[in-house]
């Protein structure tokens, strides 16, 4: 077999990519995928598969008279034979770029290195082993009850090898898997959903998915019309992550302290040491949080307000973003927390919001709600404005009148404008903390633990047709 279609490990390409490099500095990452999926409509399967893929991606830094400038190209499919043609390229777009003001110094070291030699980490359908019979279990269920279940189930695997001219090298394995199911009556008129984020699908419980959703189709036999308004609102963990999630990728140091954002201080700087929660919250990212496991290093192929080309493989810990109400942190690289004056603070892939003690669930919430709104999930969701992170989303597959502690309806939908950084400040109950699965954002971020949340006056601003 010819060098030009050798099958090498990841770990391997980046070692021959690092050799091949005749640029100042390099740093190669290589990652490998495989994905598993089940689809079903109308309480059957419909489709199931397996796919596999690699990418390589170089980045090449030059040094000039005016400073470091940095290149990057990455490539899939790529074998042995063609690196050095990758290589070449990112020095090339090294070259054509001007310097670079994130430019800092490649890291070295092997605190992540366990592993790089060896072949990358698999997923199978046998991921389904046990969720396929519970799901078909799920389906006669919904059948006997005169409804149809709709959705997929994916896992992913994804092994990345970095490597830097420095000498770091660093692999990390993450297993990712995501679960919506949709239940609808016979007649189509009514819809709910439920999802679920999961490592394995050995924790996923299609039984009591199925249940809820069982629940959710009953109380929306009956209809109740509602015009726009503020409506105290119990919001679900998925709802609440959708919210926080969007604040998270909003809350760059950089835009914080050039005024361009809901966290830059009046007058100028940012406003790290604000309080922001009426309750002592908690926002928090950790690559060990049990459950939602990420990567302990920084993997990036771009730089941006919490990441940069030349922070790869940079360790990451436990980080507070919020602690007990108050502004503690802003995700920032090396380049960015030295221009705002913050400390280091990388993006990581998962995130927490705790209040202290909280034990309540969401069903103990609408238990003491006197009257209002349990919503389910949230849509479409966008920005109107970035000093205020105004945002504005539709509800969708249900949203539930209670009065007196008891559902007693469904209510149309609603267009709703709010800020996640406003509702925090007026969040008047956070319940207890669980594993949750964001409605819109779970196709790019998963791994989330958040609370219900009772506002008191949730903004419906309009009245949605939508369904």
């Amino acid at each position: 077999m010819s060098e030009s279609t050798t099958v090498a490990k990841p770990g391997e390409l980046v070692e021959r990519a690092l050799e091949l490099s005749r640029a100042d500095g390099c740093v190669v990452i290589a990652e490998e995928t495989s994905t598993a999926n089940l689809r079903w409509a109308g309480n059957a399967l419909t489709t199931n598969g397996l796919s596999q893929g690699r990418s390589v991606s170089v980045v090449a830094t030059v040094d000039g008279a005016e400073g470091v400038a940095s290149g990057v190209v990455s490539r899939s499919g790529v074998t042995a034979g063609q690196l050095e043609e990758l290589v070449r390229a990112a020095e090339q777009a090294a070259r054509d770029a001007g310097p670079a003001e994130d430019a800092n110094p490649l890291l070295s070291g092997s605190a992540f290195a366990a592993g790089f030699d060896e072949a990358p980490a698999r997923t199978s359908i046998e991921v389904f082993r046990d969720f396929a019979p519970a799901l078909g279990e799920a389906f006669a269920r919904a059948a006997a009850g005169d409804r149809k279940l709709y959705g997929f189930a994916q896992h992913e695997v994804t092994s990345t090898y970095v490597g830097t001219s420095a000498g770091l090298r660093a692999r990390h394995d993450q297993p990712t898997g995501t679960f919506e199911l949709n239940a609808k009556s016979a007649d189509m008129a009514r819809s709910a959903w439920s999802g679920a984020a999961t490592r394995d699908f050995a924790d996923v419980d299609v039984a009591a998915a199925e249940a809820d959703l069982e629940q959710r189709i009953a109380w929306a036999a009956r209809r109740v019309d509602l015009p726009a308004g503020r409506y105290e609102t119990v919001l679900p963990p998925s709802a609440v992550a959708d919210l926080m999630i969007y604040l998270y990728w909003s809350s760059g140091a950089r835009d914080a302290f050039e005024g361009r954002s809901v966290f830059s201080r009046a007058g100028g700087g940012t406003r790290v040491g604000d309080k922001l929660a009426a309750l002592p919250l908690s926002l928090r990212s950790d690559p060990a949080y049990p459950g939602l496991e990420c990567a302990p290093f920084s993997t990036t192929v771009a730089s941006g307000d919490g990441t940069s080309v030349f922070d790869n493989g940079l360790g990451l810990g436990s980080t507070a973003w919020l602690n007990d109400g108050v502004l503690a942190a802003l995700p920032a690289n090396r380049y960015t927390a030295k221009l705002a004056g913050l400390p280091v603070a990388p993006e990581i892939d998962n995130l927490v919001l705790e209040n202290p003690g909280a034990d309540r669930s969401l069903a103990d919430m609408v238990a003491s709600t006197k009257r209002g709104l349990l919503l389910t999930c949230l849509w479409y969701i966008r920005e109107v404005d970035p000093q205020t992170l105004l945002l504005t989303g539709l509800t969708r597959d249900g949203v539930y009148l209670v009065e007196d502690g008891e559902v007693v309806g469904a209510v149309n939908n609603y267009r709703f404008n709010e800020s996640p950084v406003d509702l925090l400040g007026r969040v008047t109950e956070a319940g207890a903390t669980e594993r949750t699965m964001p409605r819109e954002q779970g196709d790019y971020f998963s791994r989330a633990a958040m609370p219900p949340l009772r506002v008191p006056d949730f903004n419906m601003s309009s009245v949605s047709q939508a369904s």
